[in-house]
């Protein structure tokens, strides 16, 4: 048995030596306190401020513990790097420490991509329970299928019981409606059991409107350079873009290494927009290669409306960036001819 976790610059990390480092990027905010439930009753500690960042440790902090931060005195709000959001986007935000799950897939190594054969699932409808638990019921139908890789449409924290998951607001967390985050590595360990991969839909262009409450303390997340069809696109280009590209890069390597997943379906990169080089499609792609990616098979894949190659090239018969580009001519045409 072994554990994983992937240590990042946000949000609540368990230290080592026992206590909780909590750690918030809110440029725009004079005062950030941490609130630390306690029962009922919210105990505020004021945060150390250097560099737009807040931060603080409390040695007696606990995982299971509840969290929110106050900006300013006034505005409540939920960790935007919360692994767990027990209540939905709104309500406070969960220590989770990502050892406590003991993983039983030391030996596996994914699979290559010219065997992959994927199923899109969305966890929400896939069974009555409509949950990660229940998910794993039939796991052994899917592989009996031929099926060799499950996609999981995005679960990231959305408000409401159910959702198709594109307006995503809790990037880390998986949406408390399926199920905790243990129960999404199970559901990931028992594919792995059966030699099924497991790949998830990340939404990177853009962050659902209700549970956003980035703009109240860190309008740098978002530009009015660039518009997407869901208003101010996110700053991955501009005045203090790095700690957004970093907000970014830090989720996709997150996934792969603290859900052991195989690898991530990037939707609707054409409304990334990155005048900067690397881009951060570029970017990513080299972290997670030169990290997870240097262990065993991960495939990155995209959905681009613009169906640009460059990103698909390959040395050796290996994907040195992306895997796949869906094909969205042939899915436009075909929703033409069937509609």
């Amino acid at each position: 048995m072994q554990s994983r976790r992937h240590a990042m610059p946000f949000g609540a990390e368990c230290l080592r030596g026992g206590g909780v480092r909590f750690r918030l990027w809110a440029p725009a905010a004079k005062q950030v306190e941490l609130g630390l439930f306690e029962g009922k009753a919210v105990r505020h500690h004021p945060m150390r401020a250097e560099d737009g960042w807040h931060a603080l440790v409390v040695p007696e902090a606990e995982p299971g513990a509840r969290y929110l931060f106050r900006i300013d005195g006034m505005h409540k709000v939920p960790d935007p790097a919360a692994r767990f959001s027990p209540e939905g986007v709104h309500g406070p935000s969960e220590v989770i420490d990502p050892a406590s799950f003991a993983w039983r897939d030391a030996d596996w190594r994914g699979r290559p991509w010219h065997e992959a054969v994927l199923y899109e699932l969305h966890v929400g409808t896939f069974t009555p329970q409509g949950g990660f638990r229940s998910a794993i019921e039939r796991l052994d139908h899917l592989a009996g299928l031929g099926v060799t890789a499950l996609q999981l449409m995005p679960v990231s924290a959305f408000p409401g019981r159910r959702n198709w998951g594109y307006d995503g607001v809790l990037a880390f967390a998986p949406a408390a409606s399926y199920g905790r985050p243990e129960a999404l590595k199970a559901l990931v360990q028992g594919a792995h059991a059966r030699g099924l991969m497991v790949l998830l839909d990340v939404v990177y262009n853009h962050l659902g409107p209700e549970g956003n409450y980035l703009h109240l303390y860190a309008p740098d997340f978002f530009t009015e350079r660039h518009h997407t069809p869901w208003g101010a696109a996110i700053n991955f280009d501009g005045p203090n873009s790095r700690t957004v590209r970093e907000f970014f890069i830090h989720n996709a390597l997150y996934w792969l290494e603290e859900f052991h997943l195989d690898g991530l379906r990037l939707d609707a990169v054409h409304a990334i927009l990155d005048a900067s080089r690397p881009d951060l499609l570029e970017e990513l792609a080299h972290r997670v290669h030169a990290g997870p990616g240097r262990e065993r098979h991960i495939h990155l894949v995209l959905e681009n409306d613009h169906n640009a190659a460059g990103y698909l090239r390959r040395e050796d018969g290996r994907a040195q960036a992306y895997a796949a580009q869906w094909n969205d001519d042939f899915h436009h045409s075909m929703h033409v001819l069937l509609t």
